[in-house]
């Protein structure tokens, strides 16, 4: 089987709910991106062979194919088709491995894997409010489902506690997981560590004027321990607050990914090689422990350990997810989300999967890194895993 290579990388920063991407339809910002990575890359964007766009909540303006209207709102010729996916928070990621395989297998050359998510203009569970809304079943699990697992539903805020119980982590430690957070991505920032990697667009302020968008919003300069601690619990006696918790976030991301011919016949230099891809899936009821046991497939899958591995990128959908990764596994905590993550950073649910990759693709270039490893928790206790090489 061949090879698959992603030639160009980009994102755009985050934007906080209501703040400065607030006033992009979430297509014409995925649009910017599919002509960003056309623009980095060089290639003719004819030759390009689908586009594979992850995203979450598909209704209202992320409805009817986003994917296409992508296309539509880009430079792309309308011969290029598109498709839309939802594997939850790895949707993305999801995009990243289809692409992948069509390409290893031949089957296609050049395939854009891109994610899009406009928190603030498509609310979560605006779907099932929808439903309830025209008298249908709000609930999205069967009866049967649920009986199976004895539960009265899955909740990824349950999960999260259970994992923190199970692991034995407190609210300091979450606390102090999540202050590293925001003074990584402020470091990083700072250094100009996601300059290369950021598409910058126009946004608006607050009071409505027009201001370059180049920094990720989310980012809390200020934290302090004590005001980390001066956040209110989720649930009364668990460990999980806001501040531990991903950001609610705006944001579009994308990889461009070719084989061998095309690095060929379009002349392409390439970012990195994808090494090895896998997904699994467990308990839903946990629900969000599922990257461990993902990694170890992975790891065994592609004959490495993780002492191999320079950086790894583990989703911050709660604190204790990436803690109880690092414990499980034995990582080394100075590896994980070396520039921050989602509690910083935001996740853009349907985004997140390219968003990750592209930062992984630069702190490995940037470091001098040779091997990335990248996770994600997902919705009903799936996760994917993909391990590059930079190049």
């Amino acid at each position: 089987m061949g090879e698959a290579y992603i030639v160009a990388a980009t994102r755009t920063a985050g934007g906080r709910r209501n703040g400065r991407l607030r006033n992009w339809h979430p297509a014409d910002l995925a649009g910017k991106v599919l002509d960003e990575l056309v623009r980095r890359s060089g290639i003719d964007p004819a030759a390009i062979e689908d586009v594979i766009m992850g995203c979450v909540s598909q209704v209202g303006e992320q409805a009817n194919q986003i994917g296409r209207s992508a296309i539509f709102a880009s430079s792309l010729p309308q011969s290029v088709p598109a498709v839309t996916i939802d594997r939850q928070c790895g949707s993305s990621q999801q995009a990243i491995h289809f692409a992948a395989q069509a390409v290893m297998s031949g089957a296609q050359d050049v395939v854009i894997a891109a994610g899009v998510e406009s928190m603030t203009r498509v609310p979560l569970g605006l779907s099932v409010q929808g439903a309830a809304a025209a008298g249908a079943s709000a609930d999205p699990w069967s009866g049967k489902g649920l009986a199976r697992f004895g539960v009265k539903g899955f909740s990824q805020f349950g999960g999260a506690q259970m994992i923190a119980d199970k692991y034995g982590f407190t609210r300091a430690d979450l606390d102090a997981f999540g202050l590293e957070s925001h003074r990584r991505a402020a470091a990083a920032t700072g250094q100009g560590a996601f300059a290369d990697e950021i598409l910058v667009v126009e946004g608006h302020d607050a009071e409505g004027s027009t201001v370059v968008h180049d920094r990720d919003e989310g980012i809390r300069y200020d934290v302090t321990p004590e005001s980390m601690a001066g956040v209110k619990l989720l649930v009364e006696g668990g460990a999980i607050t806001a501040a531990t918790a991903s950001q609610i976030c705006d944001g579009a991301s994308g990889v461009l990914i070719v084989n061998e011919r095309a690095l060929k016949v379009h002349g392409l230099t390439p970012l990195a090689r994808i090494d090895t891809m896998t997904v699994t899936a467990g308990d839903p009821v946990i629900m969000l422990e599922e990257p461990i046991p993902a990694t170890r497939r992975a790891l065994e899958r592609g004959g490495r350990t993780l002492d191999e591995i320079d950086l790894y990128e583990v989703n911050e959908a709660f604190a204790p997810i990436p803690l109880a990764w690092l414990k499980a596994l034995g990582g080394d905590p100075a590896r994980l989300n070396v520039n921050g993550g989602a509690i910083s950073l935001g996740h853009p649910l349907g985004a997140s999967g390219t968003k990750l990759m592209t930062t992984l693709i630069h702190a490995l270039k940037i470091r001098g890194g040779r091997y990335g490893l990248q996770t994600m928790c997902e919705g009903g206790g799936i996760a994917n895993v993909t391990i590059i090489e930079a190049l």
